[in-house]
């Protein structure tokens, strides 16, 4: 597995910890039909974002998040206790159905391996980039790229905004950039938006974001709803999907603007 790093010269340091598709056939094979259908992919999110801001750094991985979610605790203590979620290494979908066929779930020997071999490399990477960029600019802003069907009843109520904000509350990143993100999905009007409500931030935002060193961090999950079908075969919507990365173009510009 090679993790994928395109290396860009601005403070904007994007994650893509959920686009990827690849599943090893020792994993695979064990797979009921329904994890096999990787309903829970962020598709198609690189496609998305790519070219909305010249010389961004990307650092992606191309494992499945059903192998292991590289927006997780590697402890894999829960990020919203009390609330449906999944897993570090998840055995079921987002509806809450199970992917293993019975009795071949990982065990936590397995868990662990999985953590060395998939998630650290992920972490490594990212780290490497967040430190060289901080290096060249004293702070360096980490924005991670997640998306989410729009209706998933398993995990909250209703249909889900079309962009969802999170900075674990106001802490992972300076208050003017969570501001000026959310200006511009307000001015957005044919869109709905919200700060800190289902979806504060995971692991990454968390973990990574500390303002006072410098280390800005803000997650945008985003309705997928807006760009694409939100069953197989998964379609891009080429026309939806140019409406919502001019705004999400706005927001990477505004983002860097407000620490520049």
């Amino acid at each position: 597995m090679k993790i994928h790093v395109e290396s860009g010269d601005s403070p904007l340091v994007l994650a893509q910890p959920h686009g990827g598709t690849e599943i090893p056939s020792d994993i695979h094979r064990r797979l009921n039909d329904t994890g096999k259908a990787l309903e829970d992919t962020d598709w198609h999110i690189s496609r998305l974002y790519q070219g909305l801001l010249d010389n961004a750094t990307v650092v992606s991985t191309p494992i499945h998040r059903y192998v292991i979610d590289a927006n997780r605790n590697p402890s894999d203590e829960s990020l919203y206790p009390g609330q449906n979620t999944t897993s570090l290494c998840p055995t079921t979908t987002f509806d809450g159905n199970p992917i293993y066929r019975d009795g071949q779930e990982p065990d936590l020997a397995e868990i662990r391996e999985r953590q060395q071999k998939y998630h650290q490399p992920y972490h490594d990477a990212l780290i490497e980039q967040l430190e060289r960029v901080h290096q060249n600019h004293g702070y360096v802003v980490l924005y991670d790229c997640h998306s989410i069907r729009s209706q998933v009843p398993y995990l909250f109520d209703g249909k889900l905004p079309d962009f969802n904000i999170g900075t674990n509350g106001g802490v992972s990143c300076d208050p003017g950039i969570e501001s000026s993100v959310v200006d511009i999905c307000a001015r957005a009007t044919h869109f709905t938006h919200v700060v800190n409500g289902r979806f504060k931030g995971g692991w990454t935002t968390r973990h990574y974001g500390d303002p006072s060193r410098g280390y800005h961090a803000i997650q945008m999950e985003l309705a997928q709803c807006n760009y694409m079908t939100e069953k197989p075969p998964w379609h891009y919507n080429v026309a939806a999907a140019k409406r919502l990365r001019e705004t999400l173009g706005e927001i990477l510009s505004a983002v860097l603007a407000r620490v520049d």
